[in-house]
């Protein structure tokens, strides 16, 4: 079965439109709650910008019950970093306990939350 999950829209052009910024990531907790949140049905105000919890909250019925499925996250690893017009986005790879690894993204913060969210094969 393949999951695709994106939580928010962010054109692939924008986001990788330029070099990598850092060697080493900053968004991993934040990352890590987002996703166990999300598991049990919870889209994080806190963490999300209005346009990223809409759309969570629009896809969460949908989403939950496949990442609860996966298990909980086992180990998460930065993988790059890259500057897009609307600020820095972080690429992680995610293993499930479940044993499967996912390629998850996160960024373009502002005043704490995050604009950018998703997930993909």
């Amino acid at each position: 079965m393949r999951v695709r999950m994106m939580l928010a829209g962010v054109a692939a052009a924008g986001l990788f439109a330029f070099p990598a910024m850092a060697e080493d990531g900053q968004y991993a907790p934040q990352l890590t709650r987002i996703v166990t949140e999300a598991a049990a049905g919870t889209c994080l105000a806190e963490l999300m910008a209005q346009p990223l919890l809409d759309a969570c909250n629009a896809q969460i019925a949908a989403m939950s019950p496949g990442l609860n499925a996966l298990g909980p996250v086992e180990t998460m690893t930065f993988v790059s970093a890259e500057e897009t017009p609307g600020g820095r986005v972080e690429s992680y790879s995610v293993k499930f306990a479940g044993g499967r690894t996912m390629t998850w993204f996160i960024g373009q913060e502002s005043e704490g939350k995050f604009a950018a969210v998703g997930a993909g094969g």
